[in-house]
């Protein structure tokens, strides 16, 4: 199972795209709101307890200060994917972006690009696939079609 969990109802949007593709996989989730900074016991008893419910990899999108990915690897045993989202108080991305990248020793977070949650759910079923054979075949048929459309794309552009 993969914890996909972000600040604010708002991040719904961008994080929908890791939704779509781990259900294209197959990969069971559960999706929640998180706020690191309105919902603080929330977010510890998240942390704290997500592998005992049985998820394997957490996806945490967040917009301008973007604590949450940080807060949550702090306390988790699980690898966590950092989603920088570009909120409206944001400063063009790159506070998520810096907040969620510039992690300290010892505490990783995976990052992925601004708005760039269907990556993280892609990242977060090849780390399931690493032990699980079933989404590993559904991860490596996934990227055989990315490479027939651009051999496709590439024969309808070729001169």
């Amino acid at each position: 199972m993969v914890g996909i969990i972000m600040g604010s109802d708002s991040d719904l949007p961008i994080m929908r795209e890791a939704i779509d593709i781990l259900e294209s996989f197959d990969i069971q989730i559960e999706v929640d709101i998180v706020s690191a900074h309105r919902t603080p016991e929330k977010l510890f008893e998240y942390s704290k307890n997500a592998h005992l419910r049985g998820v394997k990899v957490i996806i945490a999108g967040a917009g301008g200060a973007a604590h949450l990915p940080g807060m949550v690897a702090s306390m988790s045993p699980l690898p966590v994917i950092g989603v920088p989202v570009k909120s409206r108080n944001s400063i063009d991305g790159w506070d998520s972006i810096l907040s969620i990248l510039q992690m300290p020793g010892g505490v990783p977070v995976a990052t992925v690009a601004l708005d760039g949650a269907k990556n993280a759910g892609i990242l977060a079923a090849q780390i399931i696939g690493a032990s699980d054979t079933c989404v590993l075949d559904k991860i490596i048929t996934y990227k055989e079609g990315l490479k027939l459309k651009v051999e496709q794309a590439s024969k309808r552009v070729k001169k």
